[in-house]
């Protein structure tokens, strides 16, 4: 994959710095932050690597939002709001860990919208700066 002009227009508008990622035996390129700047690259080999790059461990809980994630923007072709994300883990987990600060719990470091995303492949929600 190139890393010049090219690369440099798949990112998004705030995009200072392209990183590059190293999963298996290629490359994937993010942003400073380390969203995916093709949407196309994800595996759940990034995700791995991403995660590892944040301090995550990920375990079946994560794994569970990452689907979830990914399910929402695949039918909807936006990214899940935290209201949807609660209701939805609360009708799996029930309301002790299908809350917000459970999610924030799993996803410390910007909580299931913005880590979240980041791990799931899926770019940086709009609004956010």
């Amino acid at each position: 994959m190139p890393y010049g002009v090219e690369a440099m227009a798949m990112t998004n508008p705030y995009a200072t710095k392209i990183r590059r990622l190293q999963v298996g035996d290629r490359v994937v390129l993010t942003d400073q932050e380390g969203y995916i700047q093709n949407m196309d690259d994800w595996d759940e080999h990034f995700a791995v690597a991403q995660a590892a790059t944040e301090g995550l461990t990920l375990t079946e809980e994560h794994w569970e939002v990452i689907r979830y994630l990914r399910s929402f923007y695949e039918e909807h072709q936006v990214q899940a709001q935290v209201r949807a994300m609660i209701k939805h883990f609360q009708q799996v987990w029930g309301p002790a860990r299908g809350n917000n600060r459970y999610l924030h719990d799993l996803f410390p470091n910007g909580g299931p919208q913005k880590q979240g995303n980041r791990v799931a492949g899926l770019m940086r929600t709009r609004g956010e700066h």
